[in-house]
């Protein structure tokens, strides 16, 4: 065996044995929510930035306005949509977005506002096409309770119709499930957390004590900042699966998962260019290769590879046949997501007709 194929041959054993361990890890110790009544107390806040959001809105506020929260609030960010009055319509208190200033972003801005206009001690920052099923406040309430947390971050279960949404979507849980394990979260370092924005649920104190969505104002991966932020002034992270209690239906097509995953991809890879490149020549190694030639060990590796994202799939409670042959997508997925990587290398990307820089 050549030195090539014999550094190939531990690199990609090590990858797949720490991904594995990583999965093992998880699926004992990992949380999941489970539907719970909710209590009297304390007071909750669900707030609900909203840009063109209209048909989210239909479909899940009124999950939201069911969970017995103190109050409901939806920021209508300059929408050229009914956002508002569909919010209004049914039944949630409706805050009129100010322009966002220099230096912020507009989601950020958005939760801003949220926060200061908000009466609770539990703030819960929630998007749009997040829905909650009966007993998710309850839920979530009970876990934050558990842990002790000042901040409480779940990943939503997905919920994946189209073929096209299926291709990328579920990579957005994949680092957190296959690459994090729980225990990590107990390390000194703020560095060694995660969170997501789809569901942040802070105490009020820790929040405002650790400076608020004014402190990541012009961050695109503001949720990570945050958490990266709460644990440096010594408050307390906990993650959570939203599993029969929370879902998300993120991306209704491959282009539309190629936009989203482009606005964050150089921010989730510390915003450096060279770590871009070099994660999709790794992929293209581990994943495509072993298809294409017969590399040292090419059989372990395509079937580690196809394994990885069924397996991913089943922890965060989807295992339906279509589920478990996501991981037939595996030795085509760094090609299909080379457009992300192009768009990720770009100085300016765009997100829901806003510009940003990276």
């Amino acid at each position: 065996m050549s030195f090539a194929g014999f550094v190939y041959t531990h690199l990609t054993r090590a990858f797949f044995a720490y991904k594995a361990a990583t999965l093992l890890h998880n699926a004992l110790v990992f949380p999941r929510l489970r539907p719970a009544p909710t209590p009297l107390a304390p007071r909750v806040s669900l707030l609900i930035p909203a840009r063109n959001e209209a048909v989210n809105l239909t479909r899940n506020l009124p999950g939201l306005l069911g969970q017995g929260a103190y109050e409901v609030l939806v920021l209508d960010d300059h929408s050229v949509d009914d956002t508002a009055r569909v919010a209004s319509r049914l039944g949630a208190r409706v805050l009129e977005g100010e322009m966002v200033p220099a230096g912020w972003h507009g989601k950020t801005w958005a939760c801003h506002q949220l926060a200061g206009a908000a009466r609770g001690d539990i703030l819960i920052f929630t998007d749009a096409d997040v829905s909650w099923n009966p007993g998710a406040l309850g839920g979530v309430l009970h876990e934050l309770q558990r842990s002790g947390a000042d901040l409480l971050s779940v990943w939503p279960r997905q919920t994946n119709v189209t073929p096209g949404e299926r291709l990328l979507t579920p990579l957005a849980e994949m680092p957190l499930l296959s690459a994090l394990p729980f225990a990590f979260l107990r390390l000194p370092s703020p560095w060694a957390s995660a969170a997501n924005g789809q569901v942040m649920c802070f105490r009020r104190a820790a929040y405002e004590d650790m400076g608020g969505h004014a402190a990541v104002r012009a961050e695109l991966l503001e949720d990570v900042k945050l958490a990266h932020r709460l644990r440096g002034n010594r408050g307390i992270l906990s993650l959570a699966l939203g599993r029969d209690c929370i879902s998300v239906r993120m991306y209704h097509s491959y282009l539309n998962s190629v936009e989203g995953f482009g606005k964050n991809f150089r921010a989730v890879h510390g915003g450096r260019r060279d770590l871009l490149s070099l994660s999709m020549l790794l992929h293209l190694l581990i994943y495509t290769l072993p298809w294409l030639v017969r590399v040292p060990g090419w059989r372990w590796l395509r079937a580690a590879g196809l394994m990885e994202r069924p397996l991913t799939n089943s922890l965060s409670g989807r295992r339906s046949p279509i589920d478990i042959a996501e991981g037939l997508v595996s030795p085509a997925l760094p090609l299909l997501l080379s457009p992300v990587y192009v768009q990720a290398l770009r100085r300016k990307v765009v997100w829901k007709g806003r510009k940003y820089e990276q």
